[in-house]
């Protein structure tokens, strides 16, 4: 494996980062969900424009995981009134942790996550949340491995499908 480098994702990586979301949410969630409902889900949520607006939201960072010029991973965290839920001050959510499937397996999931832990201690937070599904057991135990407990449940929708994440949270010393 060649070296991964996190960089902080701006502007300038708006099309590859849309194209590494689309790509990633697909290959994790396609083979669960109908066509339908995964089509809107990409179109509604991974287009150029919305993820523009999130990248350039003060509240959301956005960071890429590059091996050599490649885009193979993403992590979005969420501060303030960007976060999905609790939104308290104390609080950084991790809303999305992806890895393209060539590359589960090579701890760029982890590196993603080593990064979320630093920029929540550089923050002051006091707590790191996340929603998962409930039915992807691959994460769970990643989150759990790395020290997540579950603490609530909430709704999630993906076209017409209503589904239910696992809220897990993990304090930070």
């Amino acid at each position: 494996m060649e070296l991964i480098e996190i960089r902080k994702a701006n502007i300038a990586d708006i099309a590859a980062l849309a194209k590494l979301a689309r790509n990633t949410f697909f290959e994790t969630f396609a083979a669960s969900n109908s066509e339908a409902d995964m089509q809107q889900y990409l179109e509604e949520h991974f287009n150029e424009a919305t993820v523009h607006n999130e990248v350039s939201n003060p509240d959301s960072l956005f960071y890429m995981a590059w091996e050599n010029d490649v885009p193979v991973g993403y992590l979005k965290l969420n501060t303030g009134n960007a976060q999905t839920e609790l939104k308290s001050p104390e609080t950084i959510e991790i809303e999305r942790i992806y890895v393209l499937h060539a590359w589960h397996g090579k701890k760029v999931g982890q590196l993603l996550y080593e990064k979320a832990i630093e920029i929540a201690r550089a923050l002051q937070k006091h707590r790191i949340w996340l929603g998962v599904w409930e039915e992807n057991p691959r994460a769970i135990r990643f989150y759990e491995k790395n020290g997540f407990v579950t603490f609530d449940k909430h709704t999630f929708i993906l076209g017409k499908e209503v589904q239910t994440d696992l809220m897990m949270h993990k304090t930070i010393e």
